[in-house]
């Protein structure tokens, strides 16, 4: 398997990605797979790690930093835009059809916690996306709302409203705004805020099991005010007769985002459960992924052929 550094531009906005390449020839262009990573994540963590297990078994995969985060461009940094982000992964699939190693008629989108509801969202309003593929999908907006097990008292985001309201104003005056830190010093005090969870993202994102030092860990609060009427999973039935497929944890407590957005679907459809499995194990736990890559595999090695 190769990996090229490419670049790419979404809305104007430059864009780094790393191009997998399949190492076995084969006659004709190959189907492609855009990989969106989670949020506060980079292409070379979780996104990277499916990105090279669908290389491996014969798919170009893209996977790629969102704008204002990782190695690429936008201002201010930290910025978490929904609709940027659905560009994003629009963009990518317009960078894939210029390739010729791509068979531009044979490509699927694959979306990583905040990424899946992006990707639901960007394959809905784009059609050239042939079938989705989500793994411990969630509606970041709906996490920032209601929390992620959904159980959020509602004055936490009214809270978080009115920080984002005050950084914006205090940058009208010129002076710099605050950030909302995403996470705290230690494990205990992850566990504290967000239990379970917490924890498990402070593992993956703030110890050597998934560290990375382009990893965000901070957001702009406008971000927040962004996500306020952002909702993911709304243009869901424009997917249509378009396959999904939905890898959900058993343990995973944002499942209930995955169920909400399956039911909205009206075309072919199939939630796949990883038995044992929280949220975060579907990022790197090893058993975890290679049962969701094998499912993943198999779901656009069948949608994605010439005669789907």
């Amino acid at each position: 398997m190769a990996k090229i550094n490419i670049t790419f531009h979404s809305a104007g906005i430059p864009l780094a990605g790393h191009l997998h390449l399949p190492d076995t020839p084969v006659e004709g262009p190959r189907p492609a797979i855009v990989v969106g990573h989670p949020g506060t994540g980079v292409k070379e963590q979780a996104a990277g790690l499916y990105a090279r297990h669908l290389a491996d078994r014969g798919f170009v995969a893209l996977a790629y930093d969102a704008a204002f985060q990782g190695e690429s461009g936008g201002e201010p940094r930290g910025l978490e835009d929904p609709a940027q982000r659905v560009e994003d992964l629009k963009a990518a699939v317009s960078f894939l059809t210029s390739r010729g190693e791509v068979d531009p008629d044979r490509i699927g989108v694959l979306g990583i916690c905040a990424s899946g509801g992006y990707a639901l969202s960007a394959t809905a309003g784009d059609r050239r996306v042939k079938a989705v593929a989500t793994v411990s999908a969630v509606d970041v907006a709906r996490q920032f709302r209601l929390g992620a097990d959904g159980a959020q008292d509602p004055a936490v985001f009214l809270g978080m409203l009115d920080a984002a309201a005050h950084a914006r104003t205090v940058e009208a005056r010129g002076e710099e705004p605050p950030v909302l830190t995403l996470f705290p010093d230690t494990v205990e005090e992850a566990y504290a805020l967000g239990g379970e969870h917490g924890a498990e993202g402070f593992d993956y994102y703030r110890t050597k099991r998934g560290r990375h030092p382009r990893s965000a860990g901070f957001l702009t609060w406008n971000s927040i005010d962004r996500m306020a009427a952002f909702d993911a999973f709304a243009p869901i039935p424009l997917i249509g007769r378009r396959p999904l497929l939905m890898i959900v944890g058993t343990r995973a407590v944002t499942s209930w985002m995955s169920i909400d957005a399956f039911q909205r679907a009206t075309g072919p459809k199939e939630i796949y459960w990883i038995d044992g499995a929280s949220h975060v194990d579907l990022y790197d736990k090893k058993n975890h992924v290679d049962h969701a890559v094998e499912r993943i595999a198999g779901f656009f090695g069948e949608n994605l052929s010439r005669t789907a």
